[in-house]
């Protein structure tokens, strides 16, 4: 790659969302940031999910999904509980109670959301690590007025902050642009995979 800056990259306008995806008697859930409606008539969307998730698969098997869109109100939690754990390892809906059912079946988010939209893939395209999947829109609920949440606005007012401490003088320590995860030594290894949000070290950077 050349002259690419990745922090110019990731300047483009993004949101976050909850992905969810049922399966025989298996719920589960994701964080997302790429979904955006293609056509009006027909209604279409698209998405794009990383090959890593559970939903992914649940998804390429079942052919629908749910996309429940977070507000500026959600809390770190929810960000943590969805994207930085996976549903192989995890039951995400095991402890969840505030949870609904839309028409097809499949669950969404009703707090801090604003709506949730329900998807028919119609097509898929393998882009490598993501697959994008097209959708017909089946089901689109408004519930609430608060502001959507964007990338933008997570990076500034809820991801955690990595700031030092007395005791940490003199150590190197390595932020993840994309979660706010801190990673301290003097290098970082070349494979290393952030555990919460599982990026590379191509999307860490030393805290000044």
């Amino acid at each position: 790659m050349n002259n690419i800056d990745r922090n110019a990259v990731m300047s483009i306008g993004y949101g976050l969302y909850v992905l969810t995806a049922h399966e025989g008697t298996k719920d589960n859930g994701c964080i997302v940031n790429v979904v955006a409606q293609l056509t009006d008539n027909p209604m279409r969307m698209l998405i794009t999910v990383n090959k890593n998730n559970l939903t992914h698969d649940m998804i390429l098997n079942t052919r629908q999904f749910n996309v429940s869109l977070l507000t500026e109100e959600t809390p770190m939690h929810v960000i943590k509980h969805f994207g930085f754990q996976s549903g192989r390892d995890v039951n995400k809906f095991e402890k969840c109670d505030a949870v609904k059912r839309a028409e097809n079946g499949i669950y969404y988010i009703p707090k801090y959301t604003n709506a949730y939209i329900s998807g028919k893939v119609t097509e898929t395209t393998d882009l490598g690590t993501h697959t994008l999947f097209i959708a017909e829109i089946t089901e689109a609920v408004k519930l609430g007025d608060a502001p959507s949440l964007t990338y933008a606005y997570y990076q500034k007012n809820i991801k955690p902050s990595a700031a030092k401490t007395d005791s940490d003088k003199g150590v190197t320590r390595w932020v993840c642009n994309v979660c706010g995860y801190v990673y301290e030594g003097e290098n970082i290894p070349d494979d290393f995979i952030c555990p919460w949000c599982k990026h590379g070290k191509e999307d860490f950077s030393i805290q000044n």
